[in-house]
């Protein structure tokens, strides 16, 4: 009995006053029948406690705890997958912020467009006219010559005289005098005004002269004198034109120097110009004629659309 106790490290049920089982078959069977079952169930704890211990153990085991760290991170339970690591997400692109055009509100992107798409209208146009002002005659400069006369002169002129055999070496004053009603209804005959004097004293020290001052009135003479012959005629359809043109200019400038004194209206004028040549170099053996030679045009009336216009523009100014 003992024996069989120890090999099998079976319980020990309470003796009998004797020191023997307890009599009955119920009791020896129930005793019998519970002891094995008591051990199966302290056994399958036991195995089952070393099962949880050890895989706590090895989980612990494969976490890698590294210097510095406060507490080892306790992985989940599960087979351990060795590989490369995951990804890490892109931090978000920021987007460009709209520039020019772009930035602007929907109105004024619009409103820019348009802009740009009527100077670009422009720009192509004005090309096209000089071009066919340029191009040797053809169908459309002879069908809409006059149309092309109109945008080209008198301030988009193209002209070859830069690259001519022989450039201009010529001075040219343009000159004018008038014959103006005063306040008391006189009319006096003024001096001559030599305009082309008064804008190249405009020029004089200006580092950005306008337009105006270097080629409005030379422009305007050229003009007249590319349209009418030596007697004055004028030849073609435009010398009305620029004879009307030079003529509003000088009224204007006779306007702004206060020909005839304060209240005095111009009556008619009369355009002349003072052509001197220019002296050659001394080296140069050329021998060249230092007189003056003068061309006076005749009077003209001078409208009253012309006055009005002349003092309108010079109050605008």
């Amino acid at each position: 009995m003992d024996a069989y106790d120890e090999g099998s490290k079976a319980r020990h049920l309470p003796d009998g006053p004797d020191g023997s089982l307890p009599e009955g078959p119920a009791s020896a069977g129930s005793a019998l029948d519970s002891t094995p079952c008591a051990d199966q169930e302290s056994t399958d704890q036991e195995s089952v406690g070393q099962e949880s211990v050890g895989q706590e153990s090895t989980d612990q085991e494969s976490v890698p705890l590294h210097h510095g760290s406060q507490a080892p991170t306790v992985q989940a339970s599960g087979p351990q997958v060795s590989g490369p690591q995951a990804p890490t997400a892109d931090p978000p692109v920021p987007v460009p912020t709209p520039t020019g055009i772009a930035s602007l509100p929907l109105r004024s992107q619009i409103v820019a467009a348009l802009a740009l798409a009527v100077v670009a209208v422009v720009a192509c146009v004005h090309l096209g006219m000089v071009f066919l002002h340029v191009a040797p005659s053809n169908t459309v400069t002879k069908q809409h010559g006059r149309a092309i006369d109109e945008w080209i002169y008198p301030e988009f002129e193209q002209n070859w005289k830069l690259f001519a055999p022989n450039p201009l070496q010529q001075n040219i004053d343009v000159q004018v005098r008038a014959q103006v009603r005063g306040a008391d209804g006189g009319i006096t005959e003024t001096g001559w005004y030599d305009l082309s004097a008064l804008d190249g004293a405009a020029i004089d020290g200006n580092l950005l002269p306008s337009h105006t001052q270097q080629n409005e009135l030379r422009r305007a003479w050229d003009f007249y004198i590319g349209t009418h012959d030596n007697d004055n005629h004028p030849v073609g359809l435009r010398g009305d034109l620029s004879q009307r043109y030079l003529r509003r200019i000088v009224v204007l400038r006779l306007d702004r120097e206060g020909a005839g004194g304060k209240g005095a209206v111009v009556e008619s004028v009369q355009v002349r110009s003072r052509t001197t040549n220019v002296p050659p170099p001394k080296w140069s053996e050329e021998q060249v004629s230092d007189t003056p030679v003068l061309r006076e045009l005749p009077w003209w009336t001078v409208p009253e659309e012309d006055v009005t216009d002349a003092r309108t523009e010079a109050s605008a100014g």
